[in-house]
């Protein structure tokens, strides 16, 4: 019996390359279809998340998360789990991999790659609309496509955003997000909003905005006008429609139409924009992403 890898964060994360992951997500999208199963159970504002998917000639990972907002008040990470790695050709557990460099990598580089396909190649401004590690992440990410972009930040809470400017420099703080939102290029939503905060009155042509903080039934990030004057694209069409507010409720209403949400990456050649289209990317995760994630890092392990 093989012995498992146990890829700690750090360790791991300094043999990583942000478009050697989107690569990554590249091919493996090229790869048989992936069946996935999603389970979520909810205690109030609780969640748990347990993914799992199997790719043929690739895998199978099992991550397990849990979601506890109210940790932040005690000092504790909100986001909690582990990722295990298996052999597609035995079902040995080839690895056990730091949930947070999963995570982290899986969810920063899912949004990279739909940017690489539909943001404007000569965007300049980015706008962070929340302060988390998310948003954090993000900031490394794009860094690697857009190289000289200038980044700027807007949070509900004034203090998390001086807080991130001052641990990443060059970073600007936004006051009124109304004005910041008209400025952008592109635009990434990464809160814990139940209620739209990007309303569609505020947006321009030419603009791209990254979907990324709800994950519940109950969530939005934009509200029924933003998502009508944009091409809608997801990154899962499995793992988004029915399981996320942010098109499940505006689905349900009449707001939008089905045929309306143009493609996922399993569609590659279907991701495309003009200079005047305003995009919208709905990153809504997905074990099959997490499956992706953690071969290349398995890979980029073991050398």
């Amino acid at each position: 019996m093989t012995t498992p890898a146990v890829i700690p964060f750090e360790d791991g994360e300094a043999r990583l390359d942000w478009l050697g992951l989107c690569d990554a997500f590249e091919a493996g999208h090229r790869l048989p279809k992936a069946e996935i199963a999603d389970k979520f159970l909810y205690r109030g504002d609780d969640t748990l998340l347990n993914r799992s998917a199997w790719i043929d000639g690739l895998g199978l990972a099992v991550k397990a998360a849990t979601i506890f907002p109210g940790n932040g008040a005690n000092g504790l990470p909100a986001i909690n789990g582990a990722v295990n790695l298996f052999s597609d050709t035995t079902g040995e557990l080839e690895a056990v991999v730091d949930f947070h460099l999963v995570t982290k990598w899986k969810t920063a580089g899912d949004s990279l790659h739909g940017a690489r396909k539909l943001a404007r190649p000569d965007s300049q401004k980015i706008l962070l609309v929340g302060a988390g590690t998310v948003a954090r992440s993000m900031v490394e990410a794009y860094g690697a496509v857009f190289p000289n972009a200038e980044f700027t930040v807007w949070n509900r809470s004034p203090e998390g955003a001086a807080r991130m400017a001052e641990d990443i420099p060059g970073l600007n703080v936004a006051a009124d997000l109304e004005a910041a939102v008209g400025e952008a290029d592109i635009i990434l939503t990464a809160t814990m909003a139940k209620e739209p905060v990007i309303r569609g009155e505020w947006l321009r042509p030419g603009q791209h905005l990254d979907l990324i903080g709800a994950f519940r039934p109950d969530m939005r990030e934009v509200d029924d006008a933003a998502l009508q004057k944009a091409r809608i694209f997801v990154d899962s069409f499995e793992t988004t429609l029915d399981h996320i507010g942010e098109l499940k409720i505006p689905l349900a209403s009449g707001a939008i139409r089905r045929e309306d949400v143009i493609a996922d990456y399993y569609s590659p050649e279907a991701f495309t924009r003009s200079d005047d289209d305003i995009t919208i990317l709905k990153n809504g995760g997905g074990a099959h992403l997490d499956l992706m994630c953690a071969r290349y890092i398995h890979q980029a392990w073991a050398g």
